[in-house]
């Protein structure tokens, strides 16, 4: 197995990309810190398997975060992997019209949550000298798309903090990867409609969008490379997604 004897630490783990995660790390030997706001999904994940130690965990929360990790069972304390992946996206507005709490609600997830984590867990890798932090990005980090502005910046912010992170972490022999996915059918979609399914479900209609398990594999890939090789970015789209030329707003 891939991931025997490693401890792989992974936020929004109760669903999407993060319970996709959760499994195939468990499946290839690894113990998983599965942290989230839903108990019951969590309860469901942990069952009797005692590979899981399962946390119910809001990021947003820095003194919630930081108990979390020093509270940690021995045998899960040293933290060889952690998934940045709890995020969010919340509607489609044009930013004048976007309510403060749906922006401040992405602000705090994506960047503050994600920035929590990773101060609470590095310094353990850092003292051990080992270690690898991935990040889950977007494909809205590298290019805008109307609606996109809120969330688009925080995953904007996510690359740059990884590869940021990386220049102070040379030398530490610790790894940072961004993935950054494009259309993925996972819970996305319904979330960022506050769970209107008829605004949600159209999003993937006649689309083989990437599937949570396809961002999973993917993962696995780069957390599985040899010590000497960091990946730094990883963008993955569907085939059926691509570019489109520049908008251009004519005169009349």
């Amino acid at each position: 197995m891939l991931l025997n004897g490693k401890t792989i630490f992974i936020t929004g783990a109760t669903s999407g990309f993060g319970l996709a995660c959760a499994k195939l790390c468990m499946g290839q030997g690894a113990r998983v810190i599965a942290s989230g706001r839903r108990k019951e999904r969590l309860a469901e994940l942990k069952g009797n398997n005692p590979l899981i130690y399962a946390i119910q965990l809001d990021v947003r929360d820095n003194a919630s975060v930081k108990k979390a990790v020093a509270s940690l069972p021995t045998e899960f304390s040293k933290v060889d992997v952690l998934i940045n992946n709890a995020g969010l996206a919340l509607g489609t507005e044009s930013y004048e019209s976007k309510p403060l709490e749906d922006i401040e609600q992405m602000v705090d997830t994506n960047i503050k949550g994600l920035l929590y984590c990773t101060q609470a867990i590095l310094p353990g890798m850092v003292e051990r000298n080992s270690g690898h932090i991935v990040n889950i990005g977007s494909t809205a980090g590298n290019y805008p798309y109307p609606g996109g502005n809120v969330y688009g910046g925080t995953k904007a912010f996510v690359k740059q903090f990884s590869l940021n992170l990386r220049a102070d972490l040379l030398g530490k022999n610790i790894r940072v990867t961004n993935i950054e996915p494009g259309m993925a059918e996972t819970e996305f979609s319904l979330v960022r409609f506050h769970g209107d399914a008829a605004k949600a479900n159209p999003v993937y209609q006649g689309i083989d969008a990437l599937s949570a398990d396809d961002v999973a594999d993917a993962i696995l890939w780069c957390i599985t490379r040899p010590m000497h090789v960091n990946v730094n970015r990883m963008e993955i789209m569907p085939t059926q997604q691509a570019f489109s030329p520049f908008a251009v707003s004519r005169k009349k």
